[in-house]
């Protein structure tokens, strides 16, 4: 009886001690800890970051839609106003916090849009009927938020799928990014250098 008492304690005392899950919490914690961490960062680092992000983000999103889109090209106008539906798109705005959208023509009176991004759209557009080039484009809005744009190309499927006028195809990548967010993810080691 003894035995059996003493194995039975010993079992529990071993379950309780669950070392696989407490390095998976430890990994998690410390991934905790740094984002949390005191960091000085300058402006020129926050634009930079969020610039290069941006330019990365953006291409990464319109190879997967553009994946999507032959895939299913039924699906095209569905997947271009929700983005997150790509398991891809999704897991970069977990990542990075940011917000992803593709802009037309027809936002150029969204009101939800700050007027410094609709004169913006309205840029890229005039640029898109004139067949000029237009580069990425980053913003603040307010104390808290930065949008990168980015046009896309008129004859990529993607513009050719997702545009509301198929005579004139338009789209331009917006990223919502939060500075907080993007302080959070920075790495103090990196910005040093």
């Amino acid at each position: 009886m003894k035995k059996a008492v003493y194995i039975l304690m010993v079992t529990m005392l071993v379950a309780a001690c669950n070392s696989s899950n407490r390095i998976e919490q430890t990994s998690e914690l410390k991934s905790e800890m740094k984002s949390v961490e005191i960091k000085r960062v300058t402006n020129t680092q926050l634009v930079y970051s969020a610039n290069e992000w941006g330019k990365k983000i953006a291409q990464i999103t319109e190879k997967s839609l553009q994946k999507e889109l032959e895939k299913d090209p039924a699906k095209g106008k569905q997947l271009c106003g929700a983005l997150d539906q790509i398991p891809v798109v999704a897991a970069l705005q977990k990542e990075y916090g940011v917000k992803i959208e593709l802009l037309g023509a027809s936002d150029l009176n969204n009101s939800k849009l700050d007027p410094k991004e609709r004169e913006l759209l309205g840029a890229y557009l005039y640029s898109a009927k004139n067949k000029a080039n237009a580069g990425d484009n980053l913003q603040r809005l307010g104390d808290t938020l930065m949008v990168y744009n980015a046009p896309v190309a008129t004859e990529s499927l993607v513009c050719k799928s997702c545009a509301d006028n198929p005579d004139q195809p338009f789209a331009v990548w917006r990223l919502l990014f939060n500075k907080k967010d993007i302080i959070r993810k920075l790495d103090a080691k990196q910005l040093k250098k």
